[in-house]
């Protein structure tokens, strides 16, 4: 963002160049426009720390105070070792300016955390740790809380925290979302983030080359699948979902249903014959074929009319696992490796790389990834998008490590965090619901890093309609309403 906001204020105005202290002026306006609102009456403290944060906070205390609010501002460092724009918003200001402490925010209603920005690379200590405590506590007791960019202590591009951060009620985000406020633990203290538009030219965005997203209709809207009337069910894709054994076939009929809520035309559950009368009994728009061999799962795939398959949910760790799932992989099916399909092969995941396509989709959840990928167990903790990028290219495939905040990986270095996902979604099932969703949609043509991110999405979506208690079986049954919400949007196709 550094380098973007750099890059436009280089470009001539007719472009679209904006200089710095141009953003920052917004900035630190759209501060004082939300402490205004949130907190219409009663002293405003302001927290203001060196760098660029620090500037936005000068702006803001300059607005409030023309505005005729009370106003206390604290800086953390020399006034007289502020330098460039930060040096000369504070110049504008015409108040007091203290030393930072924390009494400043004493009987505040509101505060404005403009300490630490983007640039913070170690965690917080002595002083500002302190700083940071007191707002704390002060919010505890009331006071509203807004955080220019992001909360001070934490670190921009991730979710770890390795020190004391501010809880924040507001973030306004200037130019775009960063990392933090998408990923966990950072993002629970982010409050709401609001994104603030600091005339960033687009072109200085883009000549970035970005490559984390967050995920929505915007990122995968434009190669969603069509409907056509001209379609025939196995023209919008079959799906094929291999069953466990007897008394073990739920984790693959949710699948399977779930492919054909998403769109697919045509879903197939592959059980042994012991298992085939259970699936048999408990899915009517999902067919049902015995196999008693993996040669016969080959012939079946081989038939030309299965699009996408999915390995792994409910079907047991061991040799038959292993060898179902190297059927799958040998075929055209684009392939979901989930849940069994990849513990299966915790010993010898090199074996399993070597059968993956760079259209295939890994849906671990971080047990499963560190079965796989035991050396990235523990950066994946800490550090959810540089773990899932590493494993999706190590893999050669689609990575979707799955949480509350889950992450979209390709091969080719995007990734996508994904932010619509309630909590309800922790419920026994529901990952074997998102394999379904995202084959149903590789089977309707989609790319593999588009498909595993429309269908973590429509999951999300899925969770938010319906509702604390729902359970696995509820969320393939959202889908239809979750379909007339985007096309009241305008997003994610036509019909």
């Amino acid at each position: 963002m550094r380098a973007a906001e750099l890059a436009a204020a280089a470009m001539p105005a007719e472009d679209g160049g904006l200089p710095t202290a141009a953003m920052m002026e917004m900035a630190g306006a759209a501060l004082a426009a939300a402490a205004m609102e949130k907190a219409p009456q009663g002293p405003v403290a302001i927290f203001c720390g060196p760098g660029g944060n620090g500037g936005d906070g000068f702006v803001a205390a300059r607005g409030l105070r023309q505005a005729g609010r009370e106003v206390r501002v604290g800086l953390f460092g020399d006034r007289e070792k502020l330098i460039g724009d930060q040096a000369m918003m504070a110049g504008l200001f015409a108040g007091e300016v203290a030393p930072a402490d924390p009494g400043i925010a004493d009987g505040a209603a509101c505060i404005i955390d403009c300490l630490f920005g983007a640039g913070l690379s170690r965690p917080l200590e002595a002083a500002p740790a302190r700083l940071v405590e007191a707002v704390n506590e002060r919010r505890g007791r009331g006071a509203f809380v807004i955080a220019a960019d992001l909360p001070s202590g934490a670190f921009a591009d991730g979710g770890a925290l390795e020190g004391p951060a501010i809880s924040a009620d507001i973030t306004l985000a200037f130019g775009a979302k960063k990392p933090c406020h998408l990923l966990y633990p950072a993002r629970a203290l982010c409050g709401e983030v609001i994104v603030i538009d600091v005339r960033i030219a687009d072109a200085a965005i883009l000549a970035q080359r970005p490559q984390t997203f967050e995920n929505g209709p915007a990122l995968w809207g434009g190669v969603f699948p069509q409907v056509r009337f001209d379609q025939h069910k196995y023209q919008r894709g079959g799906v094929a979902v291999v069953a466990g054994p007897r008394l073990a076939t739920g984790a693959a009929r949710l699948a399977a249903r779930s492919a054909l809520r998403v769109g697919a035309g045509a879903a197939t559950l592959y059980a042994e014959p012991d298992a085939a009368s259970e699936c048999a009994a408990q899915s009517t728009a999902v067919m049902v074929r015995t196999i008693a061999e993996p040669d016969e799962l080959a012939r079946a795939l081989g038939e030309g009319k299965t699009k996408a398959a999915v390995i792994g949910p409910g079907g047991g760790v061991g040799e038959r696992t292993e060898k179902l799932a190297r059927t799958v992989a040998a075929s055209a099916a684009a392939a979901v490796f989930d849940a069994d399909a990849l513990t299966t092969f915790a010993d010898n995941a090199d074996d399993l790389f070597g059968l993956l396509r760079v259209g295939d989709v890994l849906t671990p959840h971080l047990g499963e990834f560190a079965r796989v990928f035991p050396d990235l167990a523990e950066t994946a903790s800490s550090d959810r998008l540089g773990a899932a990028r590493t494993a999706a290219a190590r893999a050669g495939a689609i990575l979707v490590l799955k949480g509350p905040d889950t992450v979209i990986a390709a091969p080719d270095g995007r990734a996508a965090i994904n932010a619509n996902a309630p909590p309800h979604l922790a419920t026994a099932g529901a990952g074997d619901v998102l394999a379904g969703f995202i084959a149903g949609l590789l089977a309707q043509g989609m790319p593999g890093f588009e498909a595993a991110a429309a269908g973590v999405w429509l999951h999300g979506a899925c969770g938010q309609i319906a509702g604390r208690g729902l359970i696995a079986e509820d969320l393939p049954e959202a889908m239809p309403a979750v379909y007339r919400a985007l096309a009241g949007d305008g997003a994610g196709g036509k019909n």
